[in-house]
């Protein structure tokens, strides 16, 4: 390889690792919040929040007409101390904003909700709804034991932005605002 060859190669090293850097730290800035675990007569069901979800470039993609997707991870776990932990359960939900510039409105996709999309006319109103779950239902109490230890872990993640092939040259930069946030976990018992 040339010299020009190497200092290409070292040039592409030095992009990705500043891209990986700032993506890990745009990730450290979103957390999941007010994480409650609560039951109905026939329920299991978990609320919770994202904050530190939007950026402003996300914000920016968005009133730009780019459909964004959360997806929320809830799992639930019978935990033994002799033997492997027993999955009770394990959700995805999608969470998706697309925002319509003619109409100027915002449509609010939830997986788990049967009134959905939800169409407001407010950015404010279609973040908090992009960034919370309240009353999913995880299992039915009669699934579980009573006097036994269980786990709830959950995580949400920006989904990956599926652009038209033409674009991904001109907006290689959308990547910088993925976020990840970290396995949140609470134990009970039920």
């Amino acid at each position: 390889m040339n010299r020009s060859g190497q200092r290409a190669a070292a040039f592409m090293v030095l992009v990705f690792l500043l891209m990986s850097v700032c993506g890990l730290a745009i990730a450290k800035d979103a957390t999941l919040t007010n994480i409650i675990v609560t039951n109905t007569r026939d329920d299991l069901l978990v609320y919770l929040s994202v904050d530190g979800a939007f950026t402003k470039k996300m914000e920016d993609a968005v009133k730009n007409g780019v459909p964004t997707s959360f997806s929320f991870f809830v799992q639930l776990y019978r935990t033994r101390s002799l033997w492997i932990d027993k999955e009770m359960a394990d959700l995805t939900i999608t969470h998706t904003i697309k925002y319509n510039s003619l109409k100027k409105e915002f449509a609010v996709s939830r997986s788990w909700d049967s009134n959905s999309p939800v169409v407001l006319q407010s950015f404010d109103a279609a973040k908090k709804l992009m960034t919370e779950i309240d009353s999913l239902k995880v299992i039915p109490l009669g699934l579980l034991e009573k006097g036994k230890q269980y786990q709830i872990q959950a995580k949400a993640k920006l989904s990956r932005v599926t652009l038209p092939y033409y674009l991904h040259n001109v907006l290689f930069f959308l990547s910088l605002w993925d976020f990840e946030t970290d396995w949140y976990t609470i134990d009970f018992i039920y």
